[in-house]
């Protein structure tokens, strides 16, 4: 299962996301943001060096931490040396070996944004409770669609408590829609380079996240149902 976590403006939590669902899932996260990475980073080889042919996608997963991570380089010598369309194959490659992957796609519409998208089985699409978050995310919404990949979930991320943007998003994106709430904990565990469930595995957003994970592995198995019948 390859899943992209994606929105379409920056500063929503993808990154957040991405990393604790890692947690969750058991599976690697791969930082698929070329320019801006945004996840720990690790001390060999990275995807910059798998994007320009010079270490293979395996070498650079990273399994010291509490979350598999494939990091990225943060040089702008890496970014310009990488070939994006190498990623679809990198991520294939990883998915072979490990079973579960999560991108970290980045934020915004531009070519590389869509990347993740071709690559993933599905994805998940996270927003905050805002207009031009939200105004963004219908934009993600568009080219998901058109690029054919299905739309597991909408998150929105670090909500107030009975929030009622929060709960039109589904009707508005359409899909269903989770939860993560404002806490500290998250920022505390960020800090750290932690997922959320390393410190406070009781908490409210640790449940969320694990919520989120257990729709995602529903969707797999109903996905492969269906393949299996046809």
């Amino acid at each position: 299962m390859i899943l992209a976590v994606t929105g379409g403006k920056g500063g929503v939590g993808k990154s957040t996301v991405s990393y604790n669902l890692g947690m969750e899932l058991d599976a690697v996260v791969i930082d698929g943001d070329l320019g801006m990475a945004d996840l720990p980073a690790g001390h060999g080889p990275d995807l910059h060096d798998v994007l320009a042919g010079r270490a293979t996608p395996l070498e650079a997963v990273d399994e010291s931490g509490p979350v598999a991570l494939l990091p990225c380089g943060r040089t702008l010598a890496g970014t310009r040396a990488a070939d994006p369309t190498a990623l679809t194959k990198t991520v294939r490659t990883v998915a072979s070996e490990y079973d579960r992957v999560v991108i970290d796609s980045p934020a915004g519409l531009r070519c590389d944004a869509g990347l993740p998208l071709l690559a993933a089985d599905a994805c998940l699409l996270v927003t905050r409770p805002t207009k031009p978050a939200v105004i963004d995310a219908l934009r993600t919404r568009e080219l998901a669609r058109a690029i054919g990949t299905p739309l597991a979930r909408v998150i929105c991320n670090r909500a107030p408590a009975n929030n009622d943007n929060c709960n039109r998003l589904g009707t508005t994106l359409g899909a269903p829609v989770t939860t993560v709430p404002e806490s500290p904990l998250v920022a505390r565990a960020q800090r750290s380079g932690q997922p959320v469930h390393a410190i406070a595995p009781d908490s409210e957003p640790t449940q969320a996240f694990a919520s989120i994970a257990d729709a995602v592995e529903q969707m797999r198995i109903d996905t492969a149902t269906v393949a299996t019948n046809e």
